[in-house]
């Protein structure tokens, strides 16, 4: 395992072994903003020379050394036939989540998992506690239909008539697949940003070739195969595609313009 020393300038040094999902998902720090001081698998090291940096940067020092650290994947959940309550506040919850990935349990409405997307999910509908401000719940119900709705779309994807009828069911869960997918063929390990560049110009062209002729089922595909492609290029330039789409939509959604001879003209700013 490979242990990462990493400096946000002006607030912190760690240590991590997933940047993208400590530095980027949990912190908000696109790779720009920080800088990777140093990488080992050796633990006793890396985790000596945080608590060395932390001093000689000026930034609070660990009490506890990143190697004495107890991985948080047992989350001491409360579960009733209702509700799933998690021992914190909402505003500690996410953090507790990414650290918890893959933890599950079961209930009388289905089995959960800890994923990227049950995250999103989990956030979007948690309530804090009426009896106490310091836990939050979700009901298992409402969670568990979150489920079916992945489980739907996974299983239209197999039927003839998926491409014809939009899908009311969740995608999130859709992006983990590509990666798990990616990750099993080395993509990650020995794939490079240039050559998924380059697919994604082929993709590209394969649209615009079908496209021209009124090929709507080659014009899925090629959509689809770019989806993928863009998935690989985010995760290897150390963010989910998930953030660069939210990102996006944060851009967009603000945008004012009109239409002009078929495209949209945004207002100057």
């Amino acid at each position: 395992m490979t242990y990462y020393l990493y400096h946000i300038p002006g607030k912190k040094i760690g240590v991590t072994c997933d940047l993208n999902n400590r530095v980027t998902v949990q912190q908000g720090y696109n790779p720009d903003e920080y800088e990777v001081l140093e990488s080992s698998q050796d633990i006793d090291h890396i985790s000596s020379l945080e608590l060395q940096l932390q001093k000689e940067y000026g930034y609070r020092v660990d009490m506890v050394p990143y190697k004495n650290l107890k991985p948080k994947t047992n989350m001491n959940i409360n579960i009733t036939e209702q509700t799933t309550t998690f021992p914190c506040p909402i505003d500690k919850l996410k953090g507790r989540l990414f650290d918890s990935i893959g933890m599950k349990w079961s209930t009388e409405h289905g089995d959960f998992e800890i994923t990227t997307s049950s995250i999103s999910w989990i956030m979007n509908n948690v309530k804090t506690s009426m009896y106490n401000h310091d836990r939050c719940y979700v009901y298992n119900k409402a969670f568990a239909n979150f489920n079916d709705d992945e489980m739907y779309y996974m299983k239209k994807l197999s039927q003839d008539n998926w491409r014809s009828k939009p899908f009311k069911g969740k995608t999130l869960k859709t992006f983990d697949n590509i990666r798990e997918w990616a990750k099993d063929r080395g993509l990650y390990e020995k794939g490079d940003t240039k050559t998924q560049l380059i697919k994604l110009q082929e993709e590209m062209g394969e649209l615009a070739k079908a496209t021209l002729e009124k090929d709507q089922i080659e014009i899925i595909d090629a959509i689809g195969d770019m989806v993928v492609v863009l998935t690989n290029l985010a995760h290897l330039n150390g963010v989910y595609i998930e953030t660069c789409i939210a990102e996006a939509y944060n851009v967009i959604s603000k945008r004012t313009g009109k239409m002009v001879n078929g495209t949209f003209v945004k207002d100057a700013d």
